[in-house]
């Protein structure tokens, strides 16, 4: 199947005034929602949470829609959360960049070229099946920088990876490659560089070919049985996040980082 490059007449930007950093296109009963920021590496602001979260809303609310695919651009699904921005509020349905929190019943896949880093891996971690060229790459960076992942990621990705693979990476902020990604269950399908949407969208039409009202009820008892309830968890992560940012070293990592330097941490 072919993909357009550029939105088609059914396909229109969502958010907020100014330029449209998310789009989205109908591909039969799938909703393709882009993140479209790419001066700026896909980083997550407030109008991308805004854009995200209205385009989710949508998938829930139209019957007509019975799955959906997340991507980015040919050379970054996302780099994370804009440290100069944050990611905004979060929305009243979606929580956290409109999709963090969101309790939803249709499929999401994930279709990633590029890199997925940070609050990017946790995105894809909110969806339910993986799509990624094999160049591709995931990671959790935020130690780099005097942080944690704190938009799930922390305890997310010790669900879809091998505990000591999820400890290497929130540990030391390397990134993960889509092949040893694949082998170790993060990713579904591998495609060659360039084919991410075209293999999600070909995923998507399998998922379509069966009766939604029953894979919405698998994949729900599915989700619920990995994760039945993260009040406690999500208090936890919030607290640990709010006080690594009242650390020195936070200060330090932000600054290395804006400076292009190696940071030099005090440990406190």
């Amino acid at each position: 199947m072919t993909i357009p490059a550029t939105p088609v007449d059914s396909a229109r930007p969502t958010g907020v005034d100014g330029p449209q950093p998310v789009t989205t296109h109908r591909h039969g009963r799938t909703l393709v929602i882009r993140i479209d920021r790419e001066a700026k590496r896909n980083a997550l602001n407030p109008a991308i949470a805004a854009g995200i979260d209205q385009a989710m809303n949508e998938v829930e609310d139209d019957p007509e829609l019975w799955c959906a695919i997340l991507t980015g651009g040919p050379r970054m699904f996302s780099a994370g959360a804009d440290l100069r921005t944050g990611a905004g509020e979060p929305t009243e349905r979606g929580g956290l960049v409109g999709l963090i929190h969101r309790q939803r019943t249709k499929p999401l896949i994930a279709a990633v070229e590029g890199f997925a880093l940070g609050g990017g891996v946790e995105l894809v971690l909110c969806c339910d099946l993986v799509v990624a060229a094999r160049d591709a790459r995931f990671g959790l960076p935020e130690v780099k920088r005097g942080l944690m992942p704190d938009f799930g990621g922390a305890f997310r990705i010790s669900r879809v990876l091998p505990r000591n693979v999820a400890f290497e990476l929130l540990a030391t902020g390397d990134d993960l490659s889509a092949e040893r990604a694949e082998r170790l269950g993060l990713v579904n399908v591998l495609t060659e560089p360039g084919g991410a949407l075209e293999g999600a969208l070909a995923l998507a039409e399998r998922v379509n070919a069966n009766a939604p009202l029953a894979v919405r009820a698998a994949l729900g008892i599915a989700r619920h049985e990995i994760a039945p309830d993260e009040t406690e968890i999500w208090a936890r992560s919030d607290a640990a996040h709010a006080d690594l940012m009242g650390t020195a070293d936070f200060r330090e990592g932000i600054d290395a980082f804006f400076e292009r330097r190696p940071p030099v941490w005090k440990a406190h």
